[in-house]
């Protein structure tokens, strides 16, 4: 899959992801508001869209991913939050237990205004199915190569991105964070020991067993085992995610052990072969 993408006779072109990219840019314009804490969580997504943008191209520059390959990782990154700004407009909320499951919004998007009618029928599929299985919690059951492995690409670059943005949330003052990023989780709780134990059994945290703020600190902490490809590990050691989350969590001898308990993990998947 990474020696090569496909061989139909029409493949993507830069035309294509230029043309992709206006019609985006004119998408999150028109939820742009002068009320400033609506625009301030909208341009938080449109931000953390060109940042999973930076991160994908990242993570293909240390694969053998054709030009067309590539070009089609970044439409899928462009596009995994389309449902956001909608989701967003009516209901005030990026939380979708709350409102509505922004990856299915998206794709809904997408097809109703026919934005990828021009690419071939495989690249449309690839393309949707990404976005619509980019937020699930654990990797669905595809027997299609390519499609697992453009929903590998966008797990790993959106949550690098994720990372920073709710690192930024917990580290910024109160009345400077943007309000849809909050869970309604409470605040200086503490957190449990059945997600701790998650964490250092190396098991992704369910989100049904999060009581506390800190149970989901520990919880984004444990998307490190979901990391697909050494590349993802390298950029989340070089933005320092794991000591900057931990320094928002109680100071105790279990919680100073986590980092270098994940470092150690990390080192280990960098030795593994394959990507």
């Amino acid at each position: 899959m990474t020696e090569s993408f496909r061989e139909d006779d029409r493949k993507m072109t830069h035309k294509d992801l230029i043309s992709f990219r206006s019609w985006f840019s004119d998408f999150c314009r028109s939820f742009y508001s002068a009320h400033e804490e609506d625009q301030r969580n909208i341009l938080l997504k449109e931000e953390h869209t060109r940042n999973v943008r930076g991160n994908m191209r990242r993570i293909c520059g240390e694969l053998s991913l054709s030009s067309e390959g590539i070009l089609l990782a970044e439409t899928i990154a462009l596009f995994h939050d389309t449902g956001r700004f909608p989701q967003y407009a009516e209901y005030k909320t990026f939380i979708d237990a709350v409102s509505v499951n922004h990856a299915l919004l998206g794709v809904e998007i997408l097809n109703e205004k026919k934005v990828l009618a021009d690419l071939p029928e495989k690249e449309q599929e690839l393309v949707l199915q990404a976005v619509k299985f980019h937020n699930v919690y654990a990797l669905p059951d595809i027997e299609d190569d390519e499609g697992l492995f453009f929903l590998k690409l966008i797990r790993d670059a959106d949550k690098l991105d994720i990372w920073r943005v709710f690192i930024e949330y917990y580290e910024a003052p109160p009345e400077e964070r943007a309000s849809a990023v909050g869970l309604g989780l409470p605040e200086g709780a503490g957190y449990s020991e059945e997600v701790l134990s998650s964490l250092y059994e190396k098991r992704v945290v369910s989100l049904s067993s999060l009581k506390t703020l800190d149970d989901f600190k520990l919880l984004q902490l444990s998307w490190i085992y979901d990391l697909n490809f050494k590349a993802s590990l390298k950029l989340l050691l070089a933005g320092n995610y794991i000591d900057r989350i931990v320094r928002t969590l109680p100071r105790s001898d279990e919680i100073r052990r986590v980092p270098p308990f994940l470092r150690e993990y990390i080192h280990q998947r960098l030795q593994e072969d394959g990507p």
